[in-house]
């Protein structure tokens, strides 16, 4: 007897299965959709009782490929899907019929800076070393759509390191920006498990002027550390004109709702530089996680 005797795979995958199963045509019987396996009876697999298993397989996929990836940690970028990049301001503007489109044009032209912040950071992040295993750390990691999200995956692209995209299915049309590396571009039905991925393998996240979704994934970030639910990371709050303007974090600790400490969850930055030193100053090098 040997090893590979007691190794090798006794059952036939299922890939094989499905190719003789598929071949199968004829009768009655065959052409059923209550013969197909279920595996590839994609009726079956979206009717509302299998709800729990599409769950399961949104929080499978993506953790699978991550893994033969070698993506240890990711540093995650959060922001609106609105702004220009700073070459498209000025056409923006010109663009505006109304004097409330032109306003709202040279509001988000002003922020057009953090387009080429949160390249620049992304452009740093994918530049650190891979371990001497091969595992990566600080990948760049966006929700996959325009403007900054755009921007991080770009900077990443801009130094030839691979990048993430996390997309979600939208009534209106959301694909992926051309900057995701394609093999690691996922699409999401729940947002549950999309704002989950973001966050299992987070060592650092950037958040740059947004809005309610930007709002909702950073919100809940700071509600997870602030509860013990999550370790805290680097939270690198871009814009403190925009944020202070927007919400009162101060009114909130003076009113009693949140703690005077839970402020200190937050790093005000205001460049990419500024949000490297930051992270360094939180992860001495013996902090790093290795591979698992």
């Amino acid at each position: 007897m040997t090893k590979k005797e007691i190794e090798e795979r006794k059952f036939r995958p299922a890939r094989e299965e499905a190719g003789d199963a598929a071949r199968q045509t004829g009768t009655a019987q065959t052409q059923s959709a209550a013969y197909r396996l279920a595996f590839q009876d994609t009726e079956f697999l979206l009717r509302e009782d299998l709800r729990p298993v599409r769950f399961q397989l949104e929080l499978l996929k993506p953790q699978l490929l991550m893994d033969e990836a070698r993506i240890e940690s990711t540093f995650v970028f959060y922001g609106s899907a609105r702004i220009p990049e700073p070459d498209q301001v000025q056409a923006r503007i010109d663009a505006a019929v109304t004097p409330q489109q032109r306003r709202i044009a040279e509001n988000l032209g002003r922020k057009a800076r953090y387009y080429e912040e949160a390249r620049r950071l992304a452009r740093i992040a994918a530049e650190y070393p891979v371990t001497p295993a091969g595992c990566r750390h600080f990948v760049v990691c966006s929700g996959g759509g325009p403007s900054i999200m755009e921007a991080a995956n770009r900077g990443a692209d801009d130094v030839g390191q691979t990048t993430i995209g996390m997309n979600i299915v939208l009534p209106h049309e959301q694909a992926p920006n051309r900057f995701v590396t394609p093999d690691l571009s996922f699409q999401f039905h729940y947002f549950a498990l999309r704002k989950m991925h973001f966050l299992l393998r987070a060592r650092a996240l950037a958040v740059f002027p947004g809005g309610f979704g930007t709002f909702d994934e950073f919100f809940e970030l700071l509600t997870l550390i602030q509860t013990g639910k999550m370790k805290p990371i680097p939270v690198l709050l871009f814009g403190r004109d925009f944020w202070t303007r927007v919400i009162d974090f101060e009114a909130l600790a003076e009113e009693g709702v949140i703690s005077p400490a839970d402020l200190d969850l937050i790093t005000w930055v205001e460049t990419a530089e500024e949000g490297w030193s930051a992270v360094q100053r939180f992860y001495a090098d013996d902090d790093m996680p290795g591979c698992d």
